[in-house]
């Protein structure tokens, strides 16, 4: 869908916890919140499929600087499975390709997910926005193509049986960047000797960041533009993992015109304010030195 002709667009600076609908794109979901914000410039912190529901941040004017920050976040999902069948996509949408058998029992499925917890070595699917010779794999397998992709190591912090019945589960999995649930279903039907795909999966939480927090677009679209803007968090609140640095003014200029200043504390990125209004992110190494890495622009 295009942006609307004629529309005038505005700096607006903040970050916007939406609860996505099932069934749109996460870019769809950006453009149709730019447009009732009517913010100059906007960008999200990592997709979800059309499939899922559930927590996406987006970034407004100068919190896009900071977005790429939150895609290394551990997330959250409640995810529902499906047993006795295998899609092309593997997920719901996809085309079933395989079917077999339900053979296994509750106890079963309980002695599996052990095996799934920690650091694993999982093979992203084939539908996946991971490039071969820089086309995405998922361009690839419309074309009815598979490649070989290599297993990487991603880590399954928490897994939880939620619930069971004859061929379905819900699981609760919070997982670190890079980890494909699809994929962790189908590895879970293989390890009880059968087939499985994702029939629902809805993000819950994004690092801090909480779904219970978010909004819809239906409710933003209801509201006066005064009411609306009240959903809208400070940039900074994508850098509440990172510490915070205090400059006073002197180093606080020095730092927004790109220089080093001294400041005490553990080496690592952090986020660091002039009194109270954000400068930015930066980097102190061991030596004690400052270093700007993202610069907010003032108002």
């Amino acid at each position: 869908m295009s942006l609307s002709i004629g529309k005038t667009w505005r700096r607006v600076d903040g970050v916007l916890l939406l609860d996505k609908p099932t069934g749109m794109t996460s870019n769809s979901a950006l453009q149709a919140a730019r447009r009732l914000f009517s913010a100059a410039k906007a960008g999200h912190t990592g997709t979800l499929d059309p499939l899922a529901s559930g927590l996406l941040p987006l970034c407004f004017g100068e919190a896009t600087k900071f977005a790429v920050d939150l895609l290394a976040a551990d997330k959250t999902y409640e995810a529902e499975l499906q047993f006795g069948a295998r899609t092309a996509t593997g997920d719901v949408d996809g085309l079933v390709v395989e079917r077999c058998p339900v053979n296994f029992r509750l106890a079963d499925l309980e002695a599996a997910l052990p095996r799934f917890r920690g650091t694993v070595r999982q093979i992203p699917p084939m539908y996946s926005a991971l490039k071969r010779d820089g086309k995405p794999l998922y361009e690839l397998a419309r074309q009815g193509l598979e490649v070989d992709r290599e297993a990487r190591e991603v880590t399954i912090h928490e897994l939880t049986l939620l619930d069971f019945s004859a061929d379905r589960c819900r699981l609760r999995v919070t997982c670190s960047k890079g980890t494909y649930i699809r994929s962790l279903a189908e590895d879970l039907g293989k390890a009880l000797a059968s087939l499985a795909h994702l029939t629902a999966l809805r993000r819950l939480a994004a690092g801090p960041l909480a779904v219970s927090d978010a909004v819809t677009l239906e409710h933003l679209a209801a509201l006066a533009d005064e009411d609306r803007r009240r959903w809208l968090l400070a940039p900074d609140r994508l850098l509440q993992s990172l510490p915070p640095v205090y400059l006073d003014d002197a180093d606080a200029l020095r730092f927004v015109h790109g220089n080093p200043v001294r400041s005490s504390g553990l080496p690592g990125k952090c986020r660091v304010y002039g009194g109270h209004r954000l400068l930015g992110l930066g980097e102190r190494n061991e030596q004690g030195s400052l270093r700007p890495r993202r610069i907010v622009a003032s108002a």
